[in-house]
């Protein structure tokens, strides 16, 4: 590998150059292993340690297929589907590998007794496989996570809705937590030159899903003037979804759970914020009974906010916590837009609020390439930042991870693969220096 960091480093070695480096037979990554889904049986979730469960260690090469690259990864980042495949819920990660195994026998190759985790990257293209036209080696670039068979009608209009749709790195193997990643072409996007590494690879799944669930008109079609309550405001998705809100003239209503967490919502340039541990809220009295006195009183909260106005897009992702007074703060014909669930997948809520009154549940998943290309060129522009934190080194994957499990962090968290230390792989420096203050003030320095 030190060969093809090198040349990486070195800044200006020639696509030929990268074609001819020769490939090892193994590799470094973070990995789960299939005789261990056990491992957790009978603990209490949220004591599950993925510092346990997650591996460092090295792995084979995968063949390259059609249409597929090899990445060096220079920097990944922690997603709560990581954090999930560490825990093994809400079920074992290698169902899903077996699955697609079944396939065809080129996704064979994912169904092992292990699985590399891990759905972000910025890195280098090492080689294409065949039908690959468009990206070539030495390419500097990142990687969204969708991966899509494209072989059924369904997914032409909108690849989400493809029946082999994948999320690369969580349903399928050779993720991106390590010094080498495989993935499809069409997953490879710009990296943008005025990040670092590790900035560069943060924002991909997070951002993605930002942007097609608040922004697209697959999702909450936002409009100039909309007021979005978005939950988790300052974290890896809602620290996204108050940028679009914002970049997109609409009016975010930030909810967090600190002071600390409302000072980076206010430092992104939002004024609305509700700390719910200031204002105690109880949505449940008990774990199966909700208490709708607290959703009118979460409610009049932001009319108190917004002057007398309701919420028209939910931006949804803790899921049964607060999915029955989400529902219930919505306007009148507004939205609620879910995805994840964090808190857990089973939703209660009151169709009164929901059928009497015209609002609409829009269930949102990850993002297709168009909406993943237009949100990465957001970033590479300058109109959207990274909200990354904090970073960590491939070897402490499992404390990133746990972080992340126990919501110990702001933000997004970086892990740094090949990169050899922080603040590499800048490019554009005029660019960077027309955004530092910006990129500085969403990583909360």
């Amino acid at each position: 590998m030190k060969q093809i960091l090198d040349a990486i480093l070195a800044g200006d070695t020639s696509a030929e150059d990268f074609a001819a480096l020769s490939l090892p037979e193994s590799y470094r990554a973070v990995t789960v292993h299939k005789d261990e889904v056990d491992m957790f049986e009978g603990v209490p979730t949220r004591e599950k340690d993925p510092r346990k469960s997650l591996h460092v260690e090295d792995v084979a090469l995968p063949e390259l297929g059609p249409g597929e690259a090899l990445v060096a990864v220079m920097a990944s980042a922690i997603n709560y589907n990581t954090v999930w495949t560490s825990i093994f819920e809400p079920v074992s990660t290698f169902g899903f590998l077996e699955r697609y195994g079944r396939l065809s026998p080129l996704a064979k190759r994912h169904d092992l007794p292990y699985h590399v985790v891990g759905s972000d990257l910025a890195g280098v293209v090492l080689q294409t496989g065949p039908g690959v036209h468009s990206w070539k080696p030495g390419a500097e670039v990142v990687a969204h996570c969708l991966s899509v068979e494209l072989e059924h009608p369904d997914g032409h209009n909108d690849t989400m809705l493809d029946p082999e749709q994948r999320i690369w790195g969580f349903e399928t193997n050779f993720g991106g937590l390590a010094h080498i990643a495989l993935v499809k072409a069409n997953q490879l996007m710009p990296k943008p030159e005025h990040l670092t590494w590790e900035e560069a690879a943060s924002p991909g799944l997070v951002n993605c899903t930002a942007y097609r669930q608040l922004v697209s008109k697959n999702g909450g079609d936002m409009k100039q003037g909309d007021n979005v309550l978005i939950w988790g405001a300052s974290g890896g998705l809602g620290g996204f979804a108050t940028q679009y809100a914002l970049n997109g003239g609409a009016t975010p209503v930030c909810v967090v759970s600190n002071e600390e967490k409302a000072a980076i919502a206010r430092s992104m340039g939002a004024e609305l914020i509700i700390n719910r541990s200031e204002e105690d809220y109880r949505f449940w009295k008990d774990e199966h009974t909700q208490d709708p006195k607290e959703w009118k009183r979460f409610g009049a909260k932001i009319r108190e906010l917004t002057g007398g106005e309701d919420i028209d897009i939910v931006f949804e992702h803790p899921g049964r916590e607060t999915f029955g007074a989400s529902v219930y703060v919505t306007r009148k014909g507004g939205t609620i837009t879910t995805c994840a669930s964090t808190s857990g997948y089973m939703h209660e809520y009151d169709n009164r609020y929901l059928w009497m009154n015209l609002k609409r549940i829009i269930s949102s998943h990850f993002a297709n390439y168009r909406e993943s290309w237009e949100a990465n060129r957001l970033i590479a522009k300058g109109k959207i930042h990274p909200t990354l934190s904090r970073t960590y080194s491939l070897d402490e994957v499992g404390q990133a991870a746990l972080d992340v499990h126990k919501n110990a962090h702001q933000g997004k968290v970086g892990v740094l693969c090949l990169a050899p230390e922080e603040g590499l792989g800048v490019r554009n420096a005029e660019l960077r220096a027309a955004h530092v203050d910006e990129i500085n003030r969403f990583r909360g320095v």
